[in-house]
């Protein structure tokens, strides 16, 4: 059977987005992307979701590391990267974000939450690992 990419993660992303709709439900839509940040985090501790909030990678460049550095909101279970929003509607640059932080850091998976919603909206990307 060949394996299917497209719910690599799928359990973990299920995790993830059920704590996202915990903290949206309770605090709604209408705060800072750092207050749903913060509340995500605390959310992520109490279910044991492994995570690391913002840590900084870097691109390269033909072959060369870059000095400019990528802080992408959460990485998830070292694999996926979850990048958070609280704006009235997703536009293409903040999917362009989430999956360009997946690229640089070498993930296959990026999640976009939006809290800036009456209710909360994930989208979930496959990412290829190389730049087109």
């Amino acid at each position: 059977m060949a394996y299917n990419s497209s719910l690599k993660f799928r359990e973990e992303v299920h995790d993830i987005v059920g704590a996202a709709m915990a903290v949206h439900g309770e605090l709604g839509c209408g705060f800072t992307e750092k207050v749903y940040q913060d509340a995500l985090e605390v959310e992520f501790q109490e279910r044991s979701i492994p995570y690391l909030r913002e840590s900084s990678i870097h691109a390269t460049y033909h072959g060369v590391h870059l000095k400019a550095e990528f802080i992408p909101d959460f990485i998830c279970y070292d694999g996926i990267i979850v990048e958070l929003k609280a704006v009235k509607e997703l536009e293409d640059t903040h999917r362009s974000q989430a999956i360009n932080y997946a690229r640089v850091a070498g993930y296959e998976i990026a999640l976009l939450l939006n809290f800036g919603e009456t209710s909360l909206k994930f989208e979930r990307f496959v990412v290829s690992k190389k730049f087109v």
